[in-house]
């Protein structure tokens, strides 16, 4: 076991999707995970029924026994719904003794279309978190949120946006353009130096549940073992597609990856 990540995100009932599928995807690669957890979310695969923020100094309290006692090698933020919960997130971390590596998933609506991030909490985020975010992984509707552009359609939307977002504050943006049409997804890397593509062949099916949040969590797992960025992302994308390649086909909506496979 090498390295220490720890995963501030909205817990979710049905265990495909947020803290769940972030402490196994982690697990599965080698690390070690801890958790804060910002809301509860009732759910099962074809929907989000309800959701119940957890209050914002429970949350910072969270990170910080984390952060004094077992130590953390990259953070993964997922759902952080409001402001409040925002500003102390980012109160905590700012506050550290040394940076962190941090990975933004800036999850704004679940697969079934419920509103995980509060309309106003989007400039909280642009304010508290982007500044010391080191990669930031918005899927098009994100990016274009984010961005206050229309719906992001090809890749030279994506770049326009990428560049966007990396004045906001981050050090590398991958916007994921797994909603483009096509049999191969891409997804663009920008930083301010360098720019790169990630292609996979699109895996056919329902069970996608929770992809974005698997993505996050298997770059910051790579980031706190020390693997260099781009060999992260790579290695986190290739756990994702093997992973829908072996989704177990639970539930009758939009089922969960198998976060136990293995990629060496």
């Amino acid at each position: 076991m090498k390295g220490r990540v720890l995963t501030i995100a909205g817990s979710d009932s049905s265990g495909g999707a947020g803290v769940q599928a972030d402490i196994k995807t982690i697990s599965s690669l080698g690390s070690y995970a801890m958790s804060a957890i910002t809301a509860i979310t009732v759910q099962d695969t074809n929907m989000v029924s309800d959701v119940y923020p957890i209050p914002a100094n429970i949350v910072q309290a969270q990170i910080a026994s984390v952060l004094g006692d077992i130590g953390v090698d990259a953070v993964k933020t997922g759902m952080l719904m409001a402001p409040d919960i925002i500003q102390s997130v980012a109160k905590v971390l700012k506050n550290h003794s040394s940076p962190i590596p941090l990975i933004v998933d800036p999850v704004m609506m679940s697969t079934s279309g419920h509103m995980l991030l509060k309309p106003h909490s989007i400039n909280a985020l642009i304010d508290e978190i982007l500044p010391i975010t080191t990669i930031l992984t918005p899927n098009l509707a994100e990016a274009a949120k984010l961005t206050n552009s229309d719906l992001l359609k090809n890749m030279d939307d994506m770049r326009a946006a990428a560049y966007k977002l990396l004045k906001m504050g981050p050090k590398a943006v991958l916007i994921k353009g797994g909603h483009l049409k096509g049999d191969i997804l891409t997804d663009l890397l920008v930083t301010p130096t360098t720019e790169k593509i990630f292609s996979s062949l699109r895996v056919l099916g329902k069970d996608n549940h929770g992809t974005g949040c698997t993505l996050a969590s298997g770059i910051a797992t790579g980031l706190a073992q020390g693997i260099p960025l781009e060999e992260a992302i790579n290695r986190a994308h290739k756990f994702v597609h093997k992973a829908l390649e072996q989704a177990p086909g639970f539930g009758s909506g939009c089922g969960p990856l198998n976060h136990l496979v293995d990629i060496d």
